[in-house]
């Protein structure tokens, strides 16, 4: 059951990777604001990743991701932020209701994680000057 959720966690991850390029690549101007959350949320991916039991764990959230299409990114940057926010939240809020049935360790890496996710959230709504 552990490995599942971590290869689940890794496939989340990844997805919200896509979304973060998606953005990137419609908005560009939004570099360098995003580069720091995007690291971070590829460093989550690989931290599930390397937890999971098999290497076809780690190769599958890719190959769905190619297979997907690309998330749709809102025209304005604002409401493109909003966007990303949003699914930085969500993945945040089901993390935090994952961590009551993981293990030890994946628990404590979920609840990592899900306080990471909130915090982008949170910079990416509230952290305009």
């Amino acid at each position: 059951m552990s490995a599942r959720a971590r290869a689940r966690a890794a496939r989340d991850s990844r997805g919200l990777l896509g979304q973060y390029d998606a953005v990137l690549a419609a908005h560009p101007a939004l570099a360098e604001r995003l580069r720091p959350l995007r690291a971070e949320v590829a460093a989550h991916a690989v931290a599930f990743e390397e937890g999971a039991a098999s290497p076809t764990a780690t190769a599958s959230p890719s190959a769905t991701a190619s297979a997907s299409p690309s998330p749709a990114v809102p025209a304005d940057e604002r409401s493109a932020l909003a966007a990303l926010a949003a699914a930085e939240r969500s993945l945040a809020d089901q993390r935090a209701k994952a961590l009551l049935d993981a293990p030890g360790e994946l628990a404590r890496l979920l609840a990592a994680v899900a306080a990471a996710g909130a915090g982008h959230a949170y910079l990416l709504t509230k952290g305009d000057q």
